[in-house]
């Protein structure tokens, strides 16, 4: 029996095409034109799942959402809305909607948001929480908050993703910390910050801490908090991220680069529950869950004595660990979907998807950088493109060539084996004639090693398109797909100097 759906939109059209396209896609469907309508189709027709408008023609959003779940309370519902404002996002969450979509409207995403939602056990649907009033009002409320927008990431659908969703899903309810393991960019925060928003603590701030970023000297005082004047340059009191999070949830990212003497501290806090800002003399209860996030395995820190092991014991109620993109690639285009329609909406665009050249390269790349690598990757494409797809041409150099990159034999010439790169705009300009390249004496590279064949292919490649763009810098960078800062260090490492 085909899954039901409900769509509430006082737009004809928008009813009528919504109805054409989900019928296509399997689903039952029955429409209504304003909330009163609505409400008295969804007795009757009792649907898996609400699609409904922000701002009805009898009622808004907030009041339709309310009295869906008063009456079927573990029926998903989505909110349709054309405001980009964080509290009408914040708002919905709040009262038990699953998700919302703004306008316009990408069927890919309302199909994949949809699907995603009658995925899920019922018990996911969370019954109306706190108002409105109560949430713009708060002292927290400029925290990130579970409830806030939808997240940069979602889980997918292959069987990697899926055990990663059964995982999140097991652990969220408890009171458990978590240990998240995962290469970088691979997602750890996206999962720390699902974990929150499925747990009990879901509408309490999360506050998230890259412990990589911090330097040693800050670090106690970002975790902690101090009293004014507890040491030079401290000229204000500051609230600590444990104080910050107090109701919610602390995720510490990459808590191996945390100095060892702040571990010493953290165990205390952690064991006790109990914080007392650098410089104070009275301590504060924090009722905090903690999830932290590692590219390294801890223990292996802790044996290294880089990392305490008992602080790791501690944390290590619960692992998860996040596989890279390149072993998801049943959900490869489903992640570049994603990223275009968030693109989309940042930059005002209407790219709709990928050619079949974009594809194969996506395919075959194994994306090291995984998720924050192919977001930015598809942020720029989406802003060099001019049509209604992501064309080759918009893509880094690097990404586009990497097999043949990868599998150049050390004996030939670069430049022989990889045409330069399209001299079309807005890439670059064209070709200048070529002038007298004043660059150092090559670096020399052993023929026999596949690093240093690689060192040689990159050589002779950034060597060509500097010489392409007459050595302007930033354009040989564009035409890269790499900042001028990187450009820079690369030749400097490849003693490539104009």
């Amino acid at each position: 029996m085909a899954q039901k759906i409900l769509v509430i939109d006082d737009d004809t059209d928008i009813c009528l095409l919504l109805r054409r396209f989900l019928s296509k896609n399997g689903f039952d469907v029955a429409i209504a034109h304003n909330g009163v309508t609505g409400l008295a189709t969804l007795d009757d027709f009792r649907p898996d799942l609400v699609l409904t408008d922000f701002k009805l023609g009898d009622m808004d959003g907030v009041t339709i959402l309310a009295q869906i779940k008063e009456r079927f309370p573990y029926v998903p519902v989505l909110i349709i809305t054309g405001y980009s404002d964080i509290k009408v996002a914040i708002n919905v969450m709040k009262q038990g909607a699953y998700d919302y979509i703004t306008k316009p409207l990408f069927p890919d995403e309302i199909l994949l948001t949809i699907k995603k939602a009658l995925s899920q056990p019922t018990h996911h649907i969370v019954p109306a929480a706190a108002s409105v009033e109560e949430e713009t009002n708060s002292p927290s409320s400029s925290r990130k908050k579970s409830s806030g927008p939808a997240p940069a990431y979602i889980l997918g659908n292959g069987p990697e993703s899926q055990q990663l969703y059964k995982q999140v899903d097991l652990v969220a309810p408890t009171n458990y910390s978590v240990l998240v393991y995962g290469e970088s960019g691979s997602g750890k925060e996206a999962v720390a910050l699902e974990i929150h928003r499925r747990s009990k603590r879901a509408n309490g701030p999360f506050v998230a801490m890259d412990c990589g970023a911090i330097s040693r000297d800050l670090a106690a005082s970002e975790l902690f908090g101090h009293e004014k004047g507890s040491f030079t340059g401290a000229l204000t009191q500051k609230i600590g991220h444990f104080e910050m999070a107090n109701g919610g949830t602390l995720f510490l990212d990459e808590i191996g680069n945390l100095p060892y003497d702040v571990q010493v501290s953290l165990l205390r806090v952690v064991q006790e529950r109990k914080v007392r800002r650098i410089g104070g003399n009275r301590e504060l209860e924090v009722d905090v869950r903690i999830i932290v996030a590692s590219n390294e395995r801890l223990i292996e820190a802790a044996r290294r004595g880089k990392f305490r092991e008992d602080l790791y014991y501690r944390f290590n109620e619960f692992s998860i660990d996040v596989p890279p993109l390149r072993d998801r690639k049943q959900d490869l285009m489903a992640f570049a979907q994603f990223f275009l329609d968030k693109t989309n909406e940042e930059l005002g665009k209407n790219v709709r998807g990928f050619s079949a050249e974009v594809i194969q390269a996506f395919e075959e790349y194994p994306w090291p950088g995984n998720l924050r690598e192919m977001r930015n990757v598809i942020k720029r494409s989406t802003l060099l493109s001019e049509g209604s797809m992501i064309e080759a041409r918009t893509l880094p150099f690097e990404l586009l060539n990497y097999s043949r990159l990868l599998f150049l034999e050390p004996s030939t010439p670069a430049v022989a084996s990889i045409p330069p790169p399209p001299v079309e705009a807005p890439i670059y300009a064209p070709p200048q004639p070529v002038v007298a390249v004043p660059v150092a004496a090559k670096a020399v590279f052993n023929k026999t090693d596949l690093k240093a064949a690689a060192l040689e292919a990159e050589y002779e490649m950034i060597l060509n398109v500097l010489k392409q763009v007459n050595f302007n810098k930033s354009k040989a960078a564009a035409a890269l797909g790499i900042d001028r800062k990187t450009l820079y260090n690369k030749m400097k490492s490849l003693n490539l100097n104009s």
